[in-house]
């Protein structure tokens, strides 16, 4: 009972709980938004480099824009940062859908429309990422780990099956349109934190400087460097499943559009388990170390089942066992990360970790979708599958410290 209960410690923390609850109802209808879209690119293109371009279109606008967006992040008020960028959000989603329902979407519109709100996302994720820290405790900060991952399944459970309902019924336009509200939901709660005073600010250091800063942090840290390195190689292969589920489910099951909803719910539901019941006796039990590595044997495992799969219901369970994967091992890399940073740079070595992964899930992206292109998405999911176990076997000596912050400076710039 204790360790169910540990998995939902941070829920007990108010402020959490209601910046969690909007993340929820945003991260679903985003989903939704996806999966609309995705629906869209396929009714007006056949094809799969197209499909699969999308996610790597997306990753691209976190890699351009994180590591600015993370100076930003701790050079200005992070509360309002978050506000301007989610209503901002906000109005590219509307106008999303009023293309849409002017009959001007078309293949490239929508990837232009896909890289906009990616850079919304990605000025987003670093304030957000560094708001968490000072709403939760570090006790409960294992907690807030895998309920920001469960929020993410959750949503991935949710919002696919809401949009494979309401794209038939009502049109992808409408989905944009609700989207559109939900980021409203975000600034609302948003506003109601009431944010602690930052005690290490640096108003003097300039824009340019900052990235300066980084780097030297950076080059002194050798077990934040291990941690990037993790980050990295991670991102390269499991950027496979957003850019070849969708080919899979269109070109080779042929799916609905309700049941490509149902093939990315199903990736949210083994999570959903996981964070309830496995995440917290692992964390008891076992090293971080030892659960990433079974968590990306896991899906070294789920590729190559669904590679060879040919039943949307077994599909569909393999790929609840990749997202299982997937959670435990982010959310592991993402305690890691967090406890290894100093609050004085906390939003741009947020950044940074998320630009090296976007970057690396750029690289996987145009892989993964020219390889499908050329092979079809079985045969990459083999040859990801093999890929990603060598890399684990030749890394092997690549551990992530027990305490990396012990080794790091943590004085900001002088």
């Amino acid at each position: 009972m204790k360790l169910l209960e540990s998995s939902w410690t941070a829920l007990k923390n108010p402020v959490f709980r209601q910046l969690w609850l909007a993340s929820v109802i945003s991260g679903t209808c985003t989903a939704a938004h996806d999966g609309a879209a995705t629906w869209m690119m396929n009714k007006l293109t056949g094809s799969p480099f197209l499909i699969s371009l999308m996610s790597t279109v997306a990753s691209l606008s976190f890699f351009l824009f994180t590591l600015p967006a993370g100076v930003l992040a701790d050079k200005v008020d992070r509360q309002k940062l978050v506000c301007t960028i989610n209503l901002s959000l906000a109005a590219m989603a509307l106008g999303l859908a009023v293309l849409g329902w002017l009959h001007l979407l078309n293949p490239y519109l929508i990837l232009v429309c896909v890289f906009f709100i990616g850079i919304g996302f990605a000025f987003n994720a670093p304030a957000w990422t560094s708001i968490m820290p000072q709403v939760v405790s570090d006790a409960e900060l294992p907690s807030a780990a895998t309920l920001s991952g469960l929020q993410l399944n959750i949503s991935g459970i949710i919002g696919p099956a809401l949009g494979g309902l309401l794209v038939p019924l009502a049109g992808a336009k409408f989905v944009f349109a609700v989207n559109a509200v939900s980021f409203l939901v975000v600034v609302r709660a948003i506003r109601r934190w009431k944010q602690p005073t930052v005690l290490a600010k640096v108003p003097s250091e300039s824009f340019f400087k900052s990235f300066r800063t980084v780097i030297g942090y950076v080059r002194s840290a050798p077990g934040f460097q291990v941690v990037l390195a993790r980050n990295c190689l991670f991102a390269l292969f499991i950027s496979a499943i957003p850019a070849l589920m969708p080919v899979l489910g269109l070109k080779v099951l042929h799916l609905s559009s309700s049941n490509l909803g149902l093939l990315f719910t199903s990736m949210g539901i083994g999570p959903v388990a996981g964070a309830a019941f496995v995440v917290p006796w692992l964390r008891t039990h076992f090293s971080s170390d030892f659960i990433m590595l079974s968590a990306n044997l896991l899906i070294v495992l789920a590729y190559a089942l669904v590679a060879l799969a040919r039943q949307a219901e077994a599909v569909f369970v393999v790929a609840a066992l990749a997202g299982m994967g997937w959670t435990l091992s982010a959310s592991e890399l993402w305690v890691t990360v967090q406890r290894a940073m100093p609050d004085w740079a906390r939003g741009r070595l947020n950044a940074t970790v998320i630009m090296i992964s976007q970057g690396a899930m750029v690289l996987g992206g145009v892989i993964w979708g020219s390889a499908a292109a050329i092979a079809g998405a079985s045969y990459t999911f083999i040859g990801a599958a093999v890929l990603f176990l060598a890399s684990l076997i030749l890394t092997g000596r690549l551990h992530i410290l027990d305490n990396p912050s012990s080794r790091f400076t943590t004085t900001g710039p002088n």
